[in-house]
């Protein structure tokens, strides 16, 4: 058996010149993620969080959703990562992915490890290079023009749901150290 970032990878056929049963570098030997089908709990947690936007109950997701889906469950990718993993399981421009095309992708997406988790350090080393004056806050407007014209822009909808969530009330700060747990996650996977 593989082990994927704490995902336990069982594989589900056998090698040439092995005898059904031997599991003996079955696992080095077998990469794909035909080859592979994942631990209970694992497919349990991928199929309720797309269950959890199959609004028609029909084993469909609309595409705008696999952002949501991909982070409630411990995956970063960036907006051309998202673009290019619907592009390649949407259903036929339908603007929905179904489930049969959605496990096998995701399954790809844990053998290769792909969008991990930023860490609590590395988004500190942020923080603190965005506030010049060290003073261990942003401003909400300060935080609001980074996040809307760098990088991945957020929308004006994220930016307000953001700012929220982790303004201090009292001093309309942006204490970034407090508000770093809550941006960090482990994978749920």
């Amino acid at each position: 058996m593989a082990n994927v970032r704490g995902v336990e990878l069982v594989p589900c056929h056998t090698v040439a010149g092995q005898q059904k049963g031997d599991r003996t570098n079955m696992a080095e030997n077998s990469k794909s993620a035909e080859a592979t089908v994942l631990n209970t709990k694992v497919l349990k947690k991928l199929k309720g969080a797309f269950q959890a936007f199959d609004t028609k109950s029909d084993n469909t997701v609309d595409i705008k959703e696999i952002g949501t889906i991909f982070y409630s469950l411990g995956f970063f990718p960036t907006q051309a990562d998202l673009q290019k993993f619907t592009s390649e399981v949407e259903d036929e421009r339908s603007g929905y992915i179904h489930w049969d095309r959605f496990l096998p992708a995701m399954t790809k997406v844990l053998l290769e490890d792909k969008f991990p988790p930023i860490s609590d350090e590395l988004l500190l080393q942020a923080f603190e290079v965005l506030d010049k004056e060290k003073r261990g806050y942003l401003e909400p407007e300060e935080l609001t023009n980074y996040m809307t014209k760098e990088g991945e822009p957020f929308t004006q909808e994220e930016m307000d749901e953001m700012l929220t969530a982790f303004t201090d009330e009292e001093k309309k700060h942006i204490y970034y150290k407090d508000v770093i747990p809550h941006l960090t996650l482990e994978r749920k996977m």
